[in-house]
């Protein structure tokens, strides 16, 4: 005979439908998984490997990480910009005078087997930066964006993490002024998501590369005292912003 039962694990991840057979001869019993009914609930692990700040993202969350991405290069290919990838591990001297005092005090640093000073990016805005001086000294209006992880020794809270992933919009050496096509596109970003932000086109950012100080904010207020969702502005050899993806993907919960 069969019997059915539900239960529900003690990290409530799982949703599983045992079935129980017990043979005709009652000299014994198996059990079998309907693998068509597990429902996964958790999608954020943690467990004893899991470096404090960091996470390890499962199933629905990681898949809704991964379309949003998706959909986020879709909007910036319809605009023209192509695509870098950066190394995670730099050169310390590369943020040297550039991320402001707190964020190098974050920063992750470590010497290599040269004994050369190295660091986990905390931002890239600062490496592009060296690229439109040096690489792209000569030419005009580069677009570019990038996915990249990036490393700070924060104090960890809710949405304030150690690892996070940013979404880097920037046009390098522009012939024209691009501060409008930023602000329309970082909105479009931003509205695949959430309708319900708030915008600041004179915040003062903690990154010192920046023209004055000054630069741009999107911030969601449901969000909390986690609020900045996307931040930019204009510096020696071009503009840009970037987006917290770990934020804005809470927001599509």
């Amino acid at each position: 005979m069969f019997i059915t039962t539900s239960i529900e694990s003690i990290w409530e991840s799982i949703d599983y439908n045992y079935i129980f057979y017990i043979s005709p001869d009652n000299l014994g019993f198996f059990i079998a998984l309907n693998l068509t009914k597990i429902k996964l609930k958790q999608m954020e692990i943690k467990n004893d490997s899991t470096y404090k700040g960091t996470r390890i993202l499962f199933a629905d969350m990681a898949k809704r990480k991964r379309q949003t991405l998706n959909k986020m290069i879709d909007i910036m290919e319809s605009y023209g910009y192509q695509e870098m990838m950066i190394p995670v591990i730099q050169k310390q001297e590369t943020f040297a005078s550039k991320v402001g005092d707190e964020n190098q005090k974050m920063m992750y640093t470590f010497k290599d087997m040269g004994n050369r000073d190295l660091c986990l990016a905390p931002e890239y805005t600062a490496v592009v930066q060296l690229l439109a001086k040096d690489r792209f000294k000569f030419t005009k209006d580069v677009k570019l964006f990038y996915i990249a992880e990036c490393f700070r020794g924060e104090n960890t809270q809710m949405l304030r993490f150690r690892q996070f992933t940013q979404f880097g919009v920037e046009v390098l050496n522009p012939s024209k002024d691009y501060s409008g096509e930023m602000l329309e596109i970082a909105k479009k970003l931003i509205e695949l998501v959430t309708t319900n932000y708030e915008v600041n086109t004179e915040a003062t950012r903690g990154l010192d590369y920046y023209t004055g100080g000054k630069g741009f904010e999107i911030s969601c207020p449901e969000l909390g005292a986690a609020k900045q969702i996307c931040g930019g502005g204009q510096y020696d050899g071009g503009l840009g912003f970037a987006v917290g993806i770990d934020r804005l993907i809470y927001l599509s919960k």
